[in-house]
């Protein structure tokens, strides 16, 4: 992450937009290393508050110091169990994961908001989610290995199993269905933020393909000129994309629609994640395939 030139050029350049030399000040929450937090002093933030419960913070200011990088507050806390911290008028968060939402982004985003001073900038400022799906086998040949393990026992249980988990892939371009991409999740981090999120997505097919699963991606709005995406059609970041598997490959026809449906929920009692997917395929609109998903079903409880 630290390697990450096109997310520090991304934060960099969002933080330029919006901090006015000399008089801004800003809180870097989920600051880690302090990375953005040092970014935001050389462009002229007047105050920093930085806030992490983890021990790289006492890292981050060592690192400060040997810099010379002033006017930092090292706040060894999460943000959401901070009572009335000093309002700034720039807070950036970026804990963002390769499935956008693992991290907790929704409830620490929600909360940061009391860290503003009316009027004040919230880093990032929106996020998009967009879905294909997968019509190369190389992920699918993975999962399949179970039923090479042979020994005379049958593996279908865990492969089945196998299938009800995401995974995390370096996905590229030519593994996709050559038609757009589907959105099927929005969120203005400014407005109202749940915690549970879903949305479809669905294409119609307009060659013979054979689709294995589908793949994750977002887009995320940092500043109003600043995006920054971890697309496979995009420069590579630290972050790769989300794979979801089929519990079995869609043999699809000319003029197919092909459904997919994604919920999501965080910010549990334990700050796990659930993700639920469903896939429908659809000919002259008869349901041909149904299949439903979850990562609940594939962890052992």
């Amino acid at each position: 992450m630290l390697a990450d030139r096109v997310r520090h050029d991304a934060f960099r350049a969002a933080l330029a937009e919006v901090i006015r030399p000399g008089q801004s000040t800003v809180a870097d929450i989920g600051a880690g290393t302090g990375i953005l937090a040092f970014l935001a002093r050389r462009l002229g933030a007047r105050e920093v508050w930085l806030y992490d419960p983890g021990p790289v913070l006492g890292l981050a200011e060592v690192i400060a110091a040997r810099n010379g990088i002033d006017a930092l507050h090292f706040v060894p806390a999460r943000s959401l169990d901070v009572v009335d911290p000093p309002q700034v008028d720039v807070v950036v968060a970026e804990v963002l994961g390769n499935f956008a939402y693992e991290e907790d982004v929704l409830e620490t985003l929600r909360d940061a908001r009391r860290f503003l001073k009316p009027g004040g900038t919230l880093i990032p400022l929106s996020i998009k989610q967009w879905a294909a799906p997968v019509t190369t086998d190389r992920f699918d040949e993975d999962l399949k290995s179970w039923r090479r393990v042979g020994l005379g026992i049958d593996w279908s249980d865990a492969e089945q199993m196998t299938r009800n988990n995401m995974y995390v892939f370096a996905i590229e371009p030519e593994d996709l269905l050559a038609a757009a991409p589907a959105q099927w999740d929005a969120l203005e981090f400014v407005g109202p933020i749940d915690s549970r999120r879903g949305g479809t997505g669905s294409w119609r097919l307009t060659a013979t393909t054979t689709i294995y699963g589908f793949a994750l991606w977002w887009e995320c709005t940092l500043a109003p000129s600043v995006v920054l995406t971890t697309s496979p059609f995009a420069p590579r970041t630290h972050w790769d994309q989300i794979y979801l598997p089929l519990l079995e490959p869609l043999a699809a026809l000319p003029g197919d629609e092909v459904t997919l449906a994604v919920r999501s929920e965080t910010g549990g009692e334990e700050s796990g994640i659930d993700v639920r997917w469903a896939t429908e395929q659809k000919r002259s609109g008869v349901v041909l395939s149904q299949q439903s998903q979850s990562i609940a079903a594939g962890h052992l409880g």
